[in-house]
């Protein structure tokens, strides 16, 4: 029996709350978070209180060892304690993201450029007409009307000179846009376009929903390279640090699966057991970072290379990410995106690579 193991056996003698460790270690307001410890919920079997620093979480399960919290609105990154018979825990520390736009609509990654703006999709509903297509913020949070007149933009990607690209899973069409927001169609015919994504000799990849992966080559020449089962809403692609493709894409299973697909279009499954698997992205360790949901628990999703599995930040209508400088990540959810101060260094871009 370890130590932990034997402190969550043991009452404090004073019946002072102690905090043994919090899990997920990072999330977005409204998550949820479990909470373990000794001593955690009051003699008189009332609900004991939880502080995230100065604003006071909703606990919707509590017990002596374990309570689960969610995050409340206004919450910054620092430390929890619990509080019950007139005494409080020892803190413990969280990162809590932070929204810097809403009112948007993306449905997967947002993109990052080489000088840290963020682009994030209005996506809108299946053949709904926006003002705003796509908006550009920048690195002090300021947002900017960047792309119109686009039905449906879905996923953005950036080759390595740093011109971006946009999907329409309306038209079936991949975009290229210029830095001043006029666009180009760049490949058509691409069935419901949804995730996009470059390899290291400039070949781009789009998923078409309805079960093709298709390779785009530099001179616009379009192969069929994989193909996958049709997902219910879009496939979300990513790059890993030996060239090989990762592809999520949920369908009607609550058992969803990460697929990696080989150089040569040879498909398999990396990892079964999400559900509702979406944006994707690899730290600089070889860790694949997911939005979906584990056991149950919405949020993103850590499998390391081994094809280990655990929530890493926990919140719901999360559906990507994108790794920023200065070991930061921007999260999207289905109304905006937050950063977060997370201490992992996001891979190289494969699309800036040379």
């Amino acid at each position: 029996m370890g130590i932990s193991e034997r402190l969550l056996g043991r009452k404090n003698v004073n019946g002072k709350p102690h905090i043994l460790g919090v899990q997920p270690g990072a999330a977005l307001p409204g998550g949820e978070v479990r909470i373990t410890g000794t001593d955690l919920r009051p003699q008189d079997l009332r609900r004991p209180r939880v502080r995230f620093g100065e604003v006071e979480g909703a606990v919707i399960i509590s017990s002596d060892q374990f309570l689960v919290a969610r995050v409340p609105h206004g919450a910054s990154s620092g430390p929890i304690v619990v509080s019950t018979n007139g005494h409080s825990s020892n803190p413990h520390q969280i990162k809590v993201a932070v929204m810097i736009a809403e009112n948007l609509h993306p449905v997967t990654n947002p993109a990052l450029d080489a000088e840290g703006n963020i682009y994030v999709t209005f996506s809108g509903s299946r053949g709904q007409k926006v003002p705003v297509s796509i908006f550009k913020i920048d690195t002090n949070y300021n947002v900017k009307p960047f792309l119109s007149d686009l039905m449906n933009a879905t996923s953005i990607a950036l080759d390595r000179s740093g011109q971006l690209y946009v999907s329409s899973r309306m038209d079936g069409t991949v975009y290229r846009v210029a830095p001043n927001g006029s666009m180009s169609s760049y490949a058509e015919g691409m069935g419901v376009a949804t995730g996009i994504a470059f390899d290291r000799s400039g070949n781009l990849y789009v998923g078409d929903r309805s079960g093709t992966i298709f390779k785009i080559a530099p001179d616009r020449q379009i192969f069929v390279f994989a193909t996958l089962e049709p997902s219910v809403s879009a496939y979300h692609l990513a790059f890993g640090p030996h060239g090989d493709l990762f592809v999520t894409g949920p369908t009607t299973s609550s058992f969803d699966c990460v697929y990696k697909v080989d150089p040569h279009g040879n498909v398999s499954t990396f990892y079964r057991g999400l559900g509702r698997p979406q944006g994707l992205a690899f730290d600089q360790e070889g860790n694949l970072y997911v939005a979906a949901s584990l056991g149950g628990k919405r949020g993103i999703v850590k499998i390391n290379p081994t094809g280990q599995a655990v929530l890493e930040v926990a919140g719901s209508s999360l559906v990507g990410l994108a790794f920023g400088p200065g070991r930061s990540v921007v999260l999207a959810t289905t109304n905006g995106v937050h950063h977060l101060a997370w201490n992992i260094q996001g891979a190289p871009l494969v699309d800036l690579a040379v």
